[in-house]
């Protein structure tokens, strides 16, 4: 067992405030916030976050500590990108959030993306000779912006100056959660 813990580390979960998928966002701040990192939920809007199962039915609401606006990368080691069809084909287009996740890899930080959350990477550039995985609707997306796409339940990919994990569906999350931590704990040791 790890010595290490995230205590300090600070974590930004980006989302929309309409479609996220709901276990793609509650798991990860859970084992993020249980391994003692500080985690920030930033919607589009400082309204609640109306999360789905499977796309289709509601799920829990989740009030967010943020706005995209109101946070920046410098303030924060990591981002993850939650799926949720809906949630992932909005946020792709939101300049916040591809201004952000550019920014978080730029820096050398981790970017972290679940299921349909990929499509944000590939819209913030950074995918481009990288491995990764996504849900597999999305392989030709990602693989048409320079990606190398691998159906594994969690894929990091360290080559390209930030440390890019990937993960396919909501029964990947406990590897994608794990994934997340390592990478942090590895940037705090």
């Amino acid at each position: 067992m790890s010595t290490v813990t995230l205590d300090g580390t600070k974590v930004l979960v980006l989302t929309t405030n309409y479609g996220t998928e709901q276990d793609e966002l509650n798991k990860p701040v859970a084992a993020l916030r249980e391994a003692g990192a500080r985690v920030t939920v930033a919607a589009q809007r400082k309204e609640p976050v109306l999360t789905v199962v499977s796309d289709r039915r509601p799920g829990t609401v989740v009030e967010p500590d943020a706005t995209l606006g109101e946070v920046s990368a410098q303030e924060y080691d990591a981002v993850v990108v939650p799926g949720g069809t809906l949630n992932a084909d909005r946020l792709r287009t939101d300049d916040q959030a591809q201004r952000l996740v550019s920014a978080f890899a730029e820096a050398g930080k981790p970017v972290a993306a679940v299921c349909h959350g990929p499509w944000l990477l590939v819209d913030s550039g950074v995918v481009r000779d990288r491995e990764l995985t996504s849900y597999p609707s999305l392989r030709s997306d990602l693989e048409n912006a320079g990606a190398k796409w691998r159906d594994e339940e969690v894929v990091v990919d360290t080559s390209g100056g930030h440390p890019l994990i990937t993960s396919r569906r909501p029964g990947d999350l406990d590897a994608f959660s794990a994934a997340i931590v390592r990478a942090l704990e590895d940037r705090a040791a």
